[in-house]
């Protein structure tokens, strides 16, 4: 059987819903879409590049929390299936959350210093993971590896550490 998970309203409220993974999910409710952005002291991203079957791309760490999972529970869960690391003692910052009418997503950040020799990736899913620059973020959308939604994510961390300095 496929991963339970739950489902929210269009304001981002948990209902009493349900949906395994792969079903059609019923008018007026949304899955969750837990994201984290990591980010290192020399200010670089941690990006994951998913395998070829998985369409090849390179992103942030996310995924959708299984049902009984708070959003926080499930981007740990999704931490440590993808990566292979132990994030539940790290101080997570919701940087944007709500509901596009398709997902409910939480969007949060990390500072932590990690060395790419400690990570275990989940092989189903990714090929490689890599620490980038901004400036090699952008480039990366110049040439068509990166669209601009991905890099807003990274703009909208950048513009929130701004803010609470």
């Amino acid at each position: 059987m496929s991963e339970l998970r739950d489902l929210y309203d269009i304001n981002s409220n948990k209902t009493n819903k349900t949906y395994h993974k792969g079903e059609v999910i019923p008018k007026g409710y949304y899955p969750m879409v837990v994201m984290v952005v990591i980010r290192n002291s020399n200010g670089e991203f941690l990006m994951q590049k998913r395998v070829p079957s998985k369409g090849g791309d390179w992103g942030v760490t996310g995924g959708h929390p299984k049902s009984g999972e708070t959003p926080r529970e499930g981007i740990v869960t999704e931490v440590k299936e993808e990566l292979g690391l132990d994030f539940s003692n790290e101080e997570f910052i919701e940087y944007d959350s709500g509901c596009d009418g398709k997902d409910c997503y939480k969007m949060y950040f990390v500072t932590k210093d990690i060395d790419l020799k400690d990570i275990k990736i989940q092989k189903e899913e990714l090929c490689e993971v890599k620490w980038f620059s901004m400036e090699e973020l952008k480039h990366m959308v110049e040439t068509n590896e990166l669209n601009e939604d991905q890099i807003a994510c990274f703009t909208k961390v950048c513009n929130y550490i701004e803010k609470r300095r």
